[in-house]
């Protein structure tokens, strides 16, 4: 990874990728383009798309001006039933040991960045230890988030 005085370009695209699409490859493709705009094609995909968008990710990216709302989660075979092939991207960056495992399968034999960024997982909290918790986890995930990019392509130009 680059360091803070040795940023790397912009890619042309990027696909963020986690297990359920519903909370941090979603939270990765809205503060990305939210931050570098249209310098960038960005998506994001799951192993599996069997949940909708997460109403906390929703609720931290509105704290930071990136609207979640819309998103409709998908899976890697969705993507490629569309036409969107994972080789057809620059990079993928994984954000989950099982979705780095899973776009590894899938492009081993494409010419594309893979990256990993270990985010946590901000959906272990107690429902029983309540909402406060439940939305400071969810800050912290898209901290991390943002603190990758920044740490990748630097401050945002927006």
């Amino acid at each position: 990874m680059a360091t803070s005085d040795d940023k790397c370009p912009l890619p042309q695209s990027v696909l963020f990728c986690c297990d359920q699409n519903a909370v941090r490859s979603p939270m990765a493709e809205g503060i990305m383009k939210k931050f570098y705009g249209l310098d960038v094609y960005v998506q994001s995909a799951g192993i599996r798309s069997d949940l909708d968008i997460d109403g906390f990710a929703i609720a931290v990216c509105d704290e930071i001006g990136v609207e979640l709302a819309r998103h409709r989660t998908r899976s890697f075979e969705e993507m490629e039933k569309l036409g969107d092939d994972l080789s057809s991207f620059d990079m993928v960056v994984a954000l989950t040991p099982a979705s780095r495992s899973e776009a590894e399968k899938l492009t081993r034999f494409d010419h594309l960045e893979l990256e990993f960024w270990p985010v946590t997982d901000p959906t272990g909290v107690a429902a029983g230890d309540g909402r406060d918790a439940k939305l400071a986890a969810y800050r912290i995930a898209r901290d991390e988030i943002v603190a990758y990019l920044q740490t990748r392509w630097g401050a945002s130009p927006l």
